[in-house]
């Protein structure tokens, strides 16, 4: 059986929209500091609660979760990076799994790695808005896919960002027209530390 932010963030990726913790105590008619504690305190969800949730999100969750292969499970990362500095990506140790509907994830493999992370600010917007969850295939030495949307380091700096290959330099874009263009020259593309690609993404319903 899953945990209730198990069962919060599947509900969250059958809707495409995220479910927050009142709306999850909403449905199961439970108050929100009951799911707050039951979260910590790693609580499993019953078939009760499941058929709750279905009926409250019209939604089908319990074929999902008991015989659909469609589901994986991805490390999310509430922090995003501890740190991107120094040369180094490393991820917080902070982590759960959630499950995801493979279907929603653009070419997905069981071969490739994967992993969620927050956006934040606003200027991928409106592709990308702040609180979104973002679905990263990490990056396993392919070549630049033009105008596709990456995470990544430069200068120590972190960035979700469309980036564009030209003769000598790699263009970066945001979809947000308030944000000018930047490059990244030849002689600087050391400095630049690709995570990975966004394959996916769950909206934020805030």
């Amino acid at each position: 059986m899953m945990k209730l932010d198990e069962l919060m963030s599947l509900i969250s990726s059958r809707l495409r929209s995220t479910v927050n913790q009142s709306m999850l105590a909403e449905s199961l008619n439970i108050t929100r500091q009951t799911v707050c504690n039951r979260i910590k305190n790693e609580s499993e969800v019953t078939v009760s609660e499941l058929k709750k949730a279905e009926e409250f999100f019209n939604i089908k969750l319990f074929d999902t979760i008991t015989s659909n292969p469609d589901i994986t499970y991805i490390d999310y990362y509430t922090d995003v990076f501890a740190s991107c500095g120094n040369g180094s990506i490393i991820f917080s140790s902070e982590k759960t799994k959630l499950p995801i509907s493979t279907s929603m994830i653009s070419g997905y493999s069981k071969n490739k790695l994967y992993s969620i992370i927050n956006a934040t600010g606003n200027s991928m917007s409106p592709t990308i808005e702040n609180g979104d969850k973002l679905i990263v295939e990490h990056w396993n030495g392919d070549q630049i896919q033009d105008n596709k949307i990456y995470v990544f380091c430069y200068n120590n700096e972190f960035f979700v960002k469309r980036l564009s290959k030209n003769i000598d330099e790699i263009i970066i874009k945001s979809d947000n027209p308030e944000y000018r263009v930047r490059t990244i020259p030849q002689k600087s593309l050391s400095d630049l530390i690709l995570i990975g690609k966004i394959v996916s993404t769950v909206k934020s319903l805030d």
